[in-house]
């Protein structure tokens, strides 16, 4: 179970980075962010947000038209 769950459906990029980046701050360190979204761009995005950013993404699965994403706060 995830500290905080961003219900990012419906938006398109830039828009599911930087809510996760705004929510993030949010998650205390150590914590776990749940980021669901629609937009296919997600999957490389969130990828590369979490390795530049050194936080960790524990998971990334889809469900249907979802992109679920588990990130871990470490940065």
């Amino acid at each position: 179970m995830a500290d905080k769950t961003l219900d990012a459906k419906g938006l398109n990029c830039p828009l599911p980075i930087l809510r996760t980046k705004k929510m993030l701050n949010e998650v205390p360190a150590g914590g776990t962010l749940e980021v669901l979204a629609t937009d296919p761009g997600s999957v490389a995005d969130m990828a590369s947000f979490c390795r530049t950013t050194g936080n960790e993404l524990m998971e990334s699965t889809k469900d249907g038209d979802v992109f679920r994403f588990l990130i871990k706060h470490t940065a």
